[in-house]
C-alpha cells in the first residue's frame, strides 16, 4: 500500500463541506446524545463530544459528521477522540482501509492504542507488511508496546512467512516483560508454524507454565501440526490436551482433531470425539457436521457419514461437497452423481471443488452427456472454471475416449500445474497413444518449470507398458528415483510388473518382484496373474494366485484369473476344481457390471439383473434383435449355396 500524503487542508475543507450538507436522518432514539450533537446550533464541549462515540455505531452518516465536527472543533487532537474515531472508521466496511490510513496520518502523536487498531487492520489485510512497517515506525519512535502489540506484529510475519523478523520481534517482546503472556506465546506460536520451524513452536509451548496454556494454545499447537504435516503429533497434542490440560474443548479443538483422524485414518478416536460432542451437548452445525463427514468419508464409512450428512439441517456448499467427495474417494461415481441431482433440486450453489468431484466421476462412469452439462451449469450459474476444474475436464475427456478436447482444454490453460500435465500424460497412456505421453513428458521437462511428481511418472510408467517400452520404462523409473529423488510406492512397481507381463517376460516380472524393497500387494500379484493368464503360463499363475488368496482369502479375482489361465491351457479339470473349491469356501463371483449413458442418465446392468425398472422392454428388445440377426444369418447361409 503506498504512502499517502498529508491531507490535512483537504480534509479541513471536505469537513467543513459535509457539515453544510442538511442530512435527513430518522435516528431510532431522537433524544440521543448523536441528535443533539447533531441537532445544537453550539459547539458541544468535550465531554458530550467523548460521550456521542460511544454510540456512533447507530448510522453510518451519523459517524460521517461527528469525525467532521471533530476536525473543525479541534478535538481531532485529542488521542482518546483520535483513536474511538480511527477504531470506529476501522470497524465499518464503509470506510477503506486506505481512508483510515489517511486518517490516522493526521494524528500528531499516536498512542499505542491507535498504533494498534492500525496494525490490527493490516495483520487481517491483505497488506500484511504495512503491519511490520508501522512496527518499525514505532520502534524508532521508542512507544512503550503492550501485549497487544505482538500478537499483531507476529500474525504479519507468519502470513509473510518472515522468520527472521519474527525471531527479532520475539526477543523484544521477551525483553519487554512479555514471556508469560498468553497472547503474545500464542502468537509467537501460530507465527513459527507459519514459517515452518516446528521445533520453535514447540519450545514456546513447553516453556509456557501449563496454567497459562488456554483453549487457544492447544488450538494452536493442533491446527499448526496439521498445517505443517505431523498428523500424528496433532493427534498426541489432542490426547495430552483432553487428558492432562482440563481445558474445554469448543468447536476448532474438535474439527481439527477430526481433521487429523481423517488424514492418520484413526476411525476409532473419531468416533470417540464424536461422542464427546454428543456429551458436551455441541450443536452439529454445518462446520462440525462437514469435518465428521470428512472424517467417515476417508476412513471408509460411507454409511456413517451419509448418516450424519443426512441429519444436517441446514447443509450448505461444504458439506454437499464433503459427501459428495467421500462417494468419489470410494469408487461410487453413481451415488456422487445422484447427490449432485439431490444438490441441484435443494437450490444449493455448487462450489468449484463441488463441480471438480462431479466432472471426476463423470469420468469414471463414462457419462459424458452429464459432465457437458455440467459444464453449461457451471457457466449459466456464474461458477468459476478454476485450475482443478479444468484439470479434472482433462481427466474426464481422457476416460471418455476424447483425448483431442483434452489436448483443447490443456492448451487454453495459462498457468498449468503438475496435475494438468500429469492428467494428459496418464490420459494419453490410457488412449493408446503412449509416444505423444512420452513427446509431452519432454516439453514438460524442457519447458513448462513445472516439477513431475509421483502421479506423472505413474502415466509415464503406464505409457511405457501399454507401448511395450520396456527400456523406456526402466529408463524412467532410474531418472523418477535418481534424477528427482523420488520415492516409488507399489504402483510404480506394480507398473513395471505389468510392463514386463505384457511383453512376455513373466520370469523377469517374477524376479522382478523378489527383488522389491517393499512387501508386493495383492495388485502386483493380481498384475502377473492377468498376464499368466493372457500368455498362458500356468505353474507362475497358480505362484500368483497363492499369495493373492493369502492376502484376500475372501475375494474371488485370483480364482476367477487362475481359472481362465487353466482354460488357455485347455486343463478343463483344474478349471472344475477351482470352481468346486470357490463354492466349498463360499466364496461367489462377483456378477459383472456395465454402464450405459441414455440422455444424461447413467444406467447400471449386472449379469441376470432384473431390477431396472424397464427390464421388460429391454428383454423384449433383444428378443427380437436376436430374431433378426437369426434370419439374417438363415439368408446369408443360403445365398453362400
Amino acid at each position: 500500500m503506498p504512502n499517502f500524503p498529508l491531507m490535512k487542508p483537504f480534509l479541513h475543507a471536505h469537513c467543513q463541506m459535509l457539515l453544510r450538507i442538511p442530512f435527513k436522518l430518522k435516528p431510532p432514539k431522537p433524544k440521543t446524545l448523536i441528535s443533539f450533537l447533531l441537532t445544537s446550533r453550539t459547539s458541544p464541549s468535550y465531554h458530550t463530544f467523548s460521550l456521542s462515540l460511544l454510540q456512533t455505531h447507530t448510522h453510518f452518516n451519523h459517524f460521517t459528521q461527528i469525525l467532521c465536527h471533530a476536525f473543525t472543533l479541534g478535538f481531532f487532537a485529542n488521542p482518546y477522540i483520535s483513536s474511538q474515531l480511527l477504531s470506529h472508521c476501522l470497524s465499518n466496511p464503509d470506510f477503506t482501509l486506505a481512508f483510515s490510513h489517511t486518517l490516522f496520518s493526521q494524528i500528531t502523536n499516536p498512542n499505542v492504542l491507535s498504533c494498534n487498531f492500525l496494525l490490527r487492520a493490516y495483520s487481517h489485510s491483505s497488506f500484511p507488511e504495512q503491519a511490520i512497517s508501522l512496527y518499525n515506525q514505532m520502534m524508532r519512535k521508542s512507544m512503550i508496546l503492550d501485549n497487544f502489540t505482538f500478537p499483531f506484529v507476529l500474525k504479519a510475519c507468519g502470513r509473510l512467512n518472515s522468520f527472521h523478523k519474527g525471531v527479532e520481534v520475539h526477543c523484544v517482546s521477551l525483553k519487554m516483560g512479555f514471556g508469560f503472556d498468553v497472547f503474545v506465546q500464542n502468537a509467537l506460536v501460530y507465527m513459527y508454524f507459519q514459517c515452518g520451524v516446528v521445533e520453535l513452536a514447540q519450545k514456546v509451548f513447553d516453556f509456557m507454565p501449563d496454567s497459562g496454556r488456554d483453549v487457544v494454545t492447544w488450538n494452536s499447537m493442533i491446527s499448526g501440526y496439521l498445517q505443517c504435516g505431523f498428523c500424528h503429533q496433532a493427534v498426541k497434542t489432542f490426547r495430552k490436551m483432553l487428558h492432562e490440560s482440563g481445558v474445554r474443548l469448543n468447536d476448532v479443538s474438535i474439527v481439527s482433531a477430526l481433521t487429523a483422524c481423517a488424514r492418520t485414518g484413526l476411525l476409532d478416536l473419531g468416533k470417540k470425539i464424536h461422542g464427546l460432542i454428543v456429551v458436551y451437548g455441541l450443536v452439529i452445525d454445518v462446520f462440525l457436521g462437514s469435518s465428521l463427514v470428512d472424517m467417515y468419508t476417508k476412513c471408509g464409512q460411507l454409511e456413517d457419514a451419509r448418516k450424519v450428512f443426512d441429519r444436517l439441517l441446514d447443509k450448505n456448499a461444504v458439506c454437499w461437497t464433503s459427501m459428495i467427495a467421500g462417494y468419489l474417494q470410494s469408487d461410487m461415481f453413481k451415488e456422487a452423481i445422484e447427490l449432485f441431482r439431490e444438490m441441484q433440486m435443494a437450490g444449493v450453489k455448487a462450489e468449484p471443488a463441488t463441480i471438480a468431484c462431479v466432472v471426476s466421476a463423470c469420468g469414471h462412469s463414462g457419462a459424458l452427456d452429464l459432465g457437458r452439462w455440467v459444464l453449461n451449469y457451471c457457466e449459466k450459474s456464474g461458477i468459476e472454471m478454476n485450475l482443478v476444474v479444468k484439470n479434472s475436464l482433462i481427466d474426464m475427456y481422457s476416460k471418455c475416449g476424447l483425448v483431442d478436447k483434452a489436448l483443447e482444454v490443456f492448451h487454453s490453460l495459462t498457468n498449468k500445474d503438475v496435475y494438468s500435465w500429469s492428467m494428459l500424460i496418464s490420459g494419453l497412456a490410457m488412449n493408446a497413444r503412449s509416444d505423444e505421453s512420452l513427446q509431452l513428458f519432454s516439453l514438460m521437462e524442457g519447458s513448462s518449470g513445472v516439477r513431475p511428481n509421483g502421479v506423472t511418472f505413474l502415466g509415464i510408467l503406464s505409457a511405457c507398458s501399454h507401448g511395450g517400452c520396456v527400456g523406456e520404462g526402466f529408463y524412467y523409473f532410474e531418472k523418477m528415483t535418481g534424477q528427482y529423488k523420488l520415492s516409488p510406492g507399489v504402483e510404480h512397481y506394480g507398473c513395471l510388473v505389468d510392463l514386463l507381463g505384457r511383453a512376455n517376460l513373466l520370469v523377469e516380472a517374477m524376479e522382478f518382484i523378489g527383488s522389491m524393497p517393499i512387501q508386493p500387494d495383492a495388485i502386483i500379484w493380481r498384475s502377473l496373474l492377468f498376464t499368466c493368464s493372457r500368455h498362458g503360463n500356468v505353474e507362475l499363475a497358480e505362484v500368483a494366485a497363492k499369495k493373492i488368496s493369502e492376502l484376500e482369502p475372501e475375494k474371488c479375482g485370483a480364482h476367477v484369473l487362475l481359472s481362465n489361465a487353466y482354460a488357455s491351457a485347455s486343463r478343463w479339470k483344474d478349471v472344475r476344481m477351482v470352481r468346486r473349491n470357490m463354492g466349498a469356501e463360499g466364496i461367489q463371483k462377483q456378477p459383472g457390471c456395465s454402464f450405459i449413458e441414455v440422455d444424461g442418465s447413467v444406467h447400471e446392468f449386472l449379469v441376470a439383473d432384473s431390477v431396472h425398472s424397464q427390464i421388460d422392454v429391454i428383454c423384449d428388445t433383444l428378443q427380437a434383435m436376436n430374431l433378426v440377426l437369426k434370419s439374417r444369418v438363415f439368408e446369408l447361409d443360403f445365398l453362400d449355396y
